[in-house]
């Protein structure tokens, strides 16, 4: 669903025409830099976002690659996430999400008394989407049930830690990106 004349453009560009997934990756990638969201937040809130394409392929391969890395941790395809940094812990048989509690000192997430999950540093406990803490608002809108998938809740605790990781890289190569941008 993109416009041809941006296909041409890009083909003329780069000498070599970009998958429909590598333009998706890019875009995902470009969205989830932390300078792209600073620059651009005022625009962001009151028009659809534009994407600056870099006229440099090499730079638009790299955000591309990170871009394919974030879609497939969010999507959980990513193999990396077989290795979770957080493990699900606790005495008893008591799995029901009572009480949220994050203890920073210990870096624990509580879901109740007796279980908890560990190694969630602040950073990963105050990652933001759409205004609104993740680990938090998963377990929130959980309270009072069981904690039926701890892995899940593993996988995405990993998952969050590695796109800040990929944030901080495509951030590094971000400037790059608007060193020499195409007109479309």
């Amino acid at each position: 669903n993109i416009d041809a004349k941006i296909y041409q453009q890009l083909k003329e560009t780069y000498s070599k025409e970009p998958s429909p997934e590598e333009i998706l990756y890019y875009i995902y990638g470009i969205f989830y830099s932390n300078t792209y969201r600073t620059k651009y937040a005022e625009f962001l809130k009151i028009d659809f976002p534009r994407v600056p394409f870099t006229a440099n392929f090499e730079v638009f391969g790299k955000v591309a690659a990170y871009g394919k890395q974030l879609a497939d941790l969010h999507l959980f395809k990513s193999k990396t996430l077989d290795h979770p940094i957080s493990k699900y812990h606790g005495s008893g048989d008591n799995d029901r999400i009572e009480k949220i509690k994050y203890d920073e000192n210990a870096n624990c997430i509580y879901i109740n008394n007796g279980k908890y999950f560990d190694d969630v540093t602040p950073e990963l406990w105050n990652y933001q989407i759409g205004g609104y803490r993740v680990l938090h608002k998963y377990l929130k809108d959980r309270k009072g049930r069981m904690m039926e998938a701890p892995r899940l809740y593993s996988r995405i605790i990993t998952a969050i830690g590695k796109t800040i990781v990929l944030q901080k890289q495509i951030d590094a190569v971000y400037s790059q990106v608007e060193k020499k941008t195409i007109e479309f």
